[in-house]
């Protein structure tokens, strides 16, 4: 993941920007609705003007994360609410998965406060999550463009190939 971020380094575009895309796209690929998060970094990257290619990379990359930040959310948004606990086993969520595609009315009067409570919770995290993802990259995306503008200024360039020799006419028999 790394190489395609560093090239994007050398195409113009600031650390500033690949920080705030990298904070920004993570934060919203674990946005806690399963699903939704592809359409959600796009719209949000489109919105921000952040490159849309590490965005969406992030957000495949961060997929395996993605489960344990959902029950995450949902544990702190019930404890914020004062909600019981809903116990989550794969089957469960299995189960919801399939509702929220064949009845989705069912799906949300079934479980539509218990994403709510997600989405809260995370709503009041992500902020200071992308704040401190951002801080944490911005030195290393301006020591990387530094790095890379050195190397670029001190390789030397490549010598020009010697004109080739001119063609002798073909001999006659």
């Amino acid at each position: 993941m790394r190489d395609p971020i560093v090239a994007q380094l050398t195409q113009g575009i600031t650390p500033e920007k690949i920080a705030l895309t990298v904070a920004v796209g993570s934060a919203f690929a674990l946005f806690p609705v399963l699903g939704t998060t592809t359409l959600l970094c796009f719209l949000v990257a489109w919105a921000l003007r952040l490159n849309q290619p590490i965005v969406q990379l992030i957000n495949q990359a961060l997929w395996p994360a993605h489960f344990p930040v959902i029950f995450g959310c949902i544990w702190l948004g019930e404890a914020i609410f004062g909600a019981t606990h809903v116990r989550f086993n794969i089957r469960f969520v299995q189960h919801m998965y399939g509702l929220f595609w064949s009845d989705p009315a069912l799906f949300f009067h079934r479980f539509g406060l218990t994403v709510l409570y997600g989405i809260v919770a995370w709503a009041i995290l992500a902020p200071f999550y992308i704040a401190a993802v951002y801080f944490v990259l911005l030195p290393i995306t301006r020591e990387v463009t530094f790095l890379k503008h050195k190397a670029e200024v001190e390789t030397p360039p490549e010598p020009p190939e010697p004109p080739a020799p001119p063609e002798s006419p073909a001999p006659t028999p």
